[in-house]
């Protein structure tokens, strides 16, 4: 698939109520975003998504962003960004970048 194919991935994706309440504050649920992503990928693009490994530890900071990776079935990996738009830890679609095989 070309790049430029690969860098649309997703910009429809927009998920609510990714919090997880933890002794720190409030983190974002990475198991959710996880799904999420791959879920967006796999239907808006048709890739096959083998795993998405999304952080554990972001705070729920509105504005703040970070960073997903991403494992297709064909060998490739990328990188899926992610910002947090508000305090419900909604979050919007950044970008996709798929690195080099």
């Amino acid at each position: 698939m070309p790049k430029t194919a690969l860098a649309g991935i997703g910009v429809t994706l927009v998920c609510a109520a990714f919090a997880l309440a933890s002794c720190g504050g409030t983190v974002i649920d990475d198991s959710k975003a996880e799904d999420a992503v791959q879920a967006n990928i796999e239907q808006s693009s048709k890739l096959k998504v083998d795993s998405v490994d999304c952080p554990s530890d972001v705070d729920v900071d509105p504005g703040r962003t970070f960073a997903c990776r991403v494992h297709l079935a064909d060998g490739r990996t990328g990188v899926y960004t992610l910002r947090i738009r508000d305090k419900d830890a909604n979050v919007t679609f950044v970008s996709f970048k798929p690195a080099k095989k």
